[in-house]
């Protein structure tokens, strides 16, 4: 067995599960015009050292990350809302990489860039520690089976991980549709001394801090009678 091959012990010690599986997914004319055009513009190419992000927006202002922004309908109203707040999206797939393309392009947004790779060795690689104000994991992938809750992003190692990455006063926000996750990421995040909630449990949509506008999959599944539950975490001092 030699150090390259797959199953050489050094290699299985740093494999890690991950929280996605890359789909291949159909990739439309418009995004793939979007990927041919605007990707050299606004996409960043991951490396294995830390960004400054001075140097990538091209202006200091305060950076909120995204992990896992779909087909980015909500990243492009956030940062419209915000232009004094530069965006960066994480997504490992490719049809939503090219419809926020389009999107940020038709709406002239200078305050995004976008990484298509592993949200957690980006964090781990790419950015400062406490060089973040804010992170927003709104609907990540919950795993509904109980043999695949261990694929979920949010756990004890991963909560220790945006501690070290927000700045202090920094916000995490989470969302998501599914109860049991909810109640997993609130008992996680709880744990993680680093962090402390904004509210007793759930954020309400009043807090200030909830910038999240409500998406057609949001909306969908309140006419069907699902909930939604939002927790905001802020680093500490």
């Amino acid at each position: 067995m030699t150090p390259d091959d797959p199953l050489a012990p050094d290699v299985m010690h740093r494999r890690r599960v991950r929280s996605f599986v890359t789909r291949a997914g159909r990739v439309s004319n418009a995004q793939k015009n979007a990927l041919d055009t605007w990707l050299p513009v606004y996409g960043i190419e991951f490396v294995p050292h830390v960004l400054d992000f001075a140097q990538v927006f091209r202006r200091d202002a305060p950076t909120v990350l995204e992990i896992g922004f779909g087909m980015g309908e909500t990243t492009v109203a956030i940062a419209a809302l915000r232009p004094d707040v530069n965006f960066l999206g994480i997504e490992v797939h490719t049809p939503g990489v090219g419809a926020l393309l389009k999107q940020v392009a038709q709406e002239g947004l200078s305050n995004v860039r976008i990484i298509q790779h592993d949200a957690v060795e980006v964090l781990e690689q790419m950015v400062p520690d406490s060089g973040l104000a804010g992170m927003h994991i709104f609907f990540p992938d919950p795993w509904h089976k109980a043999r695949h809750n261990k694929r979920r992003l949010v756990n004890a190692g991963f909560a220790k991980l945006v501690a070290r990455k927000l700045a202090p006063g920094g916000y995490l926000h989470c969302a998501t549709d599914w109860q049991p996750y909810a109640e997993q990421m609130l008992d996680v995040l709880a744990e993680e001394e680093g962090l402390t909630n904004t509210a007793a449990d759930y954020a309400l949509r009043a807090n200030p801090l909830v910038h999240r506008p409500t998406t057609k999959f949001e909306t969908r599944g309140e006419r069907l009678g699902h909930g939604v539950w939002d927790l905001v975490l802020v680093r500490s001092p």
